[in-house]
């Protein structure tokens, strides 16, 4: 499907209709990215099972085929089968436009060092929601021997060898841990990486690597202790669930007023998510490996101590994750009180808000991180475009949950994030129509 087609697709959705039933949560999106690049770091054949089938993740598939790997897909359902064979990638040279398309290919930079011994990586695409910065990608690369040259368009990073080394990362990045763990695993020695970022993503991309012949000790935790080997193996790994999505069908069937059972739903993952859902008035509950969302939430903000009105800030790991923010905004319209919502890592994410205040939400956003929600106010369809895929599926849930008909254009970046979703939503009752 071209880029055209896409630009010009767009979702018509009726709302106040309740959702309910039984779904599934796609393969964690933000560990297929790192754990697809990761299969540069050997020649032998891998296997990557529950994989979701979303726009970002064929962009990345894509690039492995363009720098030499063999792919083969089997699709079923949301989620896909990946047999890659990585044995003839042997350039480091990422293109340029199809760097583009997609955040996730910076992550490729550690894999790609570690085999070629020189990336020319460009400055990747992704989402618009503010500066999302490399440095502490390149502070990592450096301290295990690399020379970085930033040529503007791009960056140029050669390493002769790797050596291990006791690496402080300025900030805790997701992306940054990963490209970091990726180059230590080849290297020579031991490396040390602290105020490591320790997402389940994160902890996905350890298993597999491990699966692959990498030593690594503190999975889960802020320090990873890697001792690099000479080579690793082929292995089959298989992607968690992706609890951003647990979370948004959670939010989905509250504001709608359904009955649903999110099955696999990760829940040692969901205690934080499902710990502030309950401070907006949502409660959920384990049946079996699933998550139940009863119809008739409260939907009533719980003041702090005092009365003090609440503040809903993101956090690394295992805190609120940043990626939630824009789907707890919206749930906040709809709550009974008053609420900040504090996005502190990017500048741009919460500026979507004028499409919900377009909307009927009353939202005051204080400055580029903060907006204070009073709720609940009915909202009422309208047309909009979403700018990027959190904010879609946030903005997708608002038309939902509204009154008379919405249409939300530019769904491509929603398509890169979750599979099929207008599809699994009718499943559920939802009358949303893909439309060109």
């Amino acid at each position: 499907m071209s880029t055209d087609k896409h630009d010009r697709a767009f979702f018509r959705v009726q709302g106040g209709v309740p959702l309910g039933g039984v779904i599934r949560p796609q393969g964690n999106k933000n560990e297929a990215l790192p754990v697809l690049a990761a299969c540069c770091l050997t020649d032998q054949p891998m296997h990557l099972e529950n994989v979701p089938n979303i726009e970002d993740v064929s962009a990345m598939a894509d690039l492995l085929e363009e720098l030499g790997a063999s792919i083969t897909r089997s699709k079923h359902g949301t989620g896909t089968t990946l047999s890659i064979k990585p044995k003839s990638i042997a350039c480091g040279d990422i293109p340029p436009g199809m760097a583009q398309r997609l955040r996730g290919s910076v992550t490729l930079a550690g894999p790609l060092l570690a085999r070629t011994g020189k990336v020319v990586l460009p400055r990747p695409g992704g989402d618009r929601i503010g500066r999302r910065r490399l440095d502490t990608h390149m502070l990592a690369l450096r301290a295990l021997g690399a020379s970085v040259s930033d040529e503007g368009s791009h960056f140029t990073i050669t390493a002769d060898q790797l050596k291990g080394a006791d690496i402080l990362l300025d900030e805790a990045s997701v992306t940054a841990t990963e490209n970091a763990l990726c180059a230590a695993v080849c290297a020579r020695g031991e490396t040390t990486i602290r105020n490591a970022a320790s997402e389940p993503h994160v902890q996905g991309l350890c298993r597999m690597l491990t699966a692959m012949g990498a030593k690594i000790e503190g999975i889960g935790s802020n320090i990873l202790c890697i001792q690099g080997v000479d080579r690793l193996g082929g292995a089959t790994h298989r992607i968690g669930p992706d609890y951003l999505e647990v979370g948004s069908f959670a939010a989905l069937a509250a504001l709608t007023g359904g009955d649903l059972l999110i099955e696999d739903a990760d829940l040692p993952n969901m205690r934080m998510i499902r710990m502030v859902f309950e401070r907006l008035g949502i409660h959920s509950e384990p049946e079996g490996t699933g998550l139940r969302v009863r119809a008739g939430q409260s939907l009533e903000i719980a003041n702090d101590l005092g009365g003090a009105i609440p503040i809903i800030d993101d956090a690394p790991w295992p805190g609120f994750p940043a990626d939630m923010t824009s789907v707890a905004l919206v749930t906040a319209t709809q709550g009974k009180g008053t609420i900040i919502i504090h996005e502190k890592m990017f500048e741009s994410r919460l500026f979507f808000v004028d499409r919900l205040i377009g909307m009927g939400a009353r939202i005051v956003l204080c400055d580029p991180h903060r907006a204070v929600v009073i709720g609940p106010e009915k909202l009422q369809g309208r047309t909009m475009s979403s700018p990027d895929i959190r904010a879609g599926m946030a903005l997708l849930i608002a038309s939902l949950c509204a009154e008379g008909e919405s249409e939300i254009q530019n769904i491509h970046q929603i398509d890169r994030g979750f599979s099929k979703v207008d599809e699994r939503l009718r499943a559920l009752g939802a009358q949303i129509e893909r439309l060109e």
